[in-house]
């Protein structure tokens, strides 16, 4: 099979039927050369949308072609695509090699191991404890919340106006935080294991189309059916999960995990079992099992995140501003941004530090035709996310409007005190909506116009806000840090210049979001395991051994990770390390080589 990259498509070759295969036929035909008869089959490998030019907006698309010729004349194709200049990329094709997993359970030292414990159904946890299973471990899988068909129930009931169960939640069950997300499947690292994800998640029931789209995404109605698949599967390979069961303590011997501890949420009964390695797949907001960690001894440090609110615009006004005339094209769909700024301090333009950066404000997890969730696992907090269903035909667009914060804003050494910024922000959300005259969390919701007047109490006249509960009209500025409120209203200007329409004074923001990832991060050395803080390796030894622990830092929550995709990538990168050291004890896992 040939490969044509960088090949422009009309947006008609985006449609259903036989005039878009037509299309698409004759671009591929063009760029080798080649009458359209010789084409014996064409399959699509990637496709974006070029929108630079409002004017010219199509697709670029990457073409897996089979010539009825033969393989002869894909040689010539081949090579008369490279004599001719500007012509797209024409190759021989790679097919996608399957993820192939080495069976541990044939080595001796599996037998004389209590099985692997993977603490979290999130994305890094349900990949890693698939991994395993299928390597012949048979990993425990504990999850605090409940399987994702009682989940669905309980945040239902929270955002028809229930209690809040602070196990089940937008935050925590059966998938993490990402089922109820728009199931971004796109990441920034270039990781080995990325196309083995997208792989084992179709496997799992996701749509074909993820192995092809530029921007792939899932949806939180289609996700559902995915992580209870996946769980099928790890059962099926040997593995076992448990819901409403969580880790509540750990014991160490001589620096290595001995024993663990979990607790019946439901029963409130207490289990203690034998234990050599667990995967710590928490995720980012399991703010208890931090400090589990840190009390028992584990090397902890804190680490940069971001903060602020969800924005929302009608999703025509965003079309509009990134398609053009073309936003009303039927193969287009909801179009998406991707928005930063960084801000130049005062006091470093007051020192001609002209060259140095300030704060950072983006955009994060803009969720086309979604709405916003009501994200809160503890009492008396209010937070924010959003989510998209893989249709993405909500009338609003949103998005996290973010501040970076990072150890100098917090008041304490403490490694957990980004959490205590995190909690502090929430009640104040929380305690914001109700002195405005809201119900128990609802939330704090202002227009741009307003914040950027330091007015409010004025709803907006084209958005109407999604968030479940409810929202209460006041000044965000109660439940944000100064300087969070300071650098979204001084970015927001210099991202409408980005993003027409984004500064709309009816635009509508509400609070706050606090959860975009973890605020720690569980040190792990070259060998993927935690450290203790007490018997942390000297930095300047040379060849100095690194501790076996057993505890193994893993994802988003133990600060790895960032989405569901990267998180994915490290649940199968932390497997793949561990059952190395299972089949080769006392060696460097090959896995560690790996970023």
């Amino acid at each position: 099979m040939l490969e044509i990259s960088n090949l422009a498509l009309p947006l008609d070759a985006g449609l259903e039927g036989p005039q878009a295969e037509k299309l698409v036929r004759r671009a591929a035909a063009r760029a080798l050369n080649v009458p359209p008869r010789d084409i014996a089959e064409i399959r699509l490998l990637k496709r974006s949308v070029d929108a630079r030019k409002k004017h010219d907006v199509h697709f670029v698309a990457t073409l897996g072609v089979t010539l009825a010729t033969g393989a002869q004349a894909e040689a010539a194709a081949i090579e008369a695509a490279a004599a001719r200049k500007g012509a797209p990329n024409v190759k021989a094709h790679q097919p996608y090699q399957p993820l192939q997993v080495p069976q541990a359970a044939t080595a001796s030292r599996v037998a004389a191991e209590p099985r692997p414990i993977v603490v979290g159904t999130g994305p890094a946890g349900l990949f890693c404890a698939l991994y395993l299973a299928r390597a012949g471990l048979r990993p425990l899988v504990v999850e605090r919340g409940a399987a994702v068909d009682d989940r669905l129930a309980a945040v239902e009931a929270f955002n028809a106006g229930g209690e809040l169960n602070p196990y089940t939640n937008i935050q925590f069950g059966e998938g993490g935080a990402g089922t109820f997300s728009d199931g971004k499947l796109t990441t920034n690292i270039k990781s080995p294991w990325s196309r083995h994800v997208l792989h084992l998640f179709v496997e799992a029931g996701a749509p074909e189309e993820i192995l092809w789209q530029a921007k792939p995404h899932i949806g939180t109605d289609l996700l559902v059916n995915v992580v209870r698949t996946m769980r099928d599967q790890i059962a099926d390979a040997g593995g076992q999960v448990r819901f409403e069961t969580q880790l509540t303590g750990l014991r160490f011997e001589n620096g290595e995990l001995a024993a663990a501890e979990l607790t019946d949420v439901a029963a409130g009964t207490v289990e203690r079992i034998p234990a050599r390695r667990i995967v710590l797949a928490c995720g980012h907001s399991a703010r208890d099992t931090f400090e589990l960690i840190r009390d028992a001894g584990v090397h902890m440090e804190q680490k940069p995140f971001s903060v602020g609110v969800r924005i929302e615009h009608p999703q025509q006004l965003i079309n509009r501003a990134q398609y053009g005339k073309a936003a009303d094209h039927p193969a287009l769909g909801a179009a998406d941004y991707k928005l930063s700024v960084h801000l130049r301090s005062k006091a470093k333009k007051a020192q001609q530090a002209a060259d140095q950066q300030g704060r950072g404000v983006y955009t994060f997890c803009m969720c086309p035709g979604g709405e916003v969730v009501c994200a809160a696992s503890e009492p008396g907090g209010v937070v924010v996310n959003g989510m998209s269903r893989f249709a993405r035909d909500g009338r609003n667009a949103n998005s996290a409007l973010l501040v970076g914060v990072g150890p100098e804003d917090f008041e304490s050494a403490d490694p957990l005190a980004g959490v205590q910024l995190q909690r502090n922000m929430e009640r104040a959300a929380y305690e914001a909506a109700i002195a405005a005259g809201g119900k128990p969390y609802q939330a704090p919701a202002q227009t741009v116009g307003d914040f950027l007047a330091h007015a409010a109490g004025n709803t907006s006249k084209n958005v109407r806000p999604t968030y479940a509960r409810g929202v209460a009209w006041c000044d965000l500025r109660s439940a944000l840090p100064p300087f969070v409120a300071d650098a979204m209203a001084e970015a927001l200007p210099l991202l409408d210049r980005r993003l027409h329409g984004f500064a709309d004074p009816q635009a509508v923001m509400t609070g706050v979001e606090t959860r975009s990832s973890s605020p720690v991060r569980i040190v792990r050395g070259k060998n993927l395991q935690a450290q203790l803080a007490a018997e942390a390796p000297n930095p300047d030894a040379q060849n100095a051994p690194e501790p076996e622990t057993g505890l193994y830092p893993c994802g988003e929550g133990a600060g790895y990770a960032g989405g569901i995709m990267s998180a994915a990538c490290d649940g199968l990168r932390v497997a793949a390390a561990l059952v190395d050291q299972v089949m080769q004890p006392g060696q460097k896992p090959m896995s560690s080589q790996e970023s």
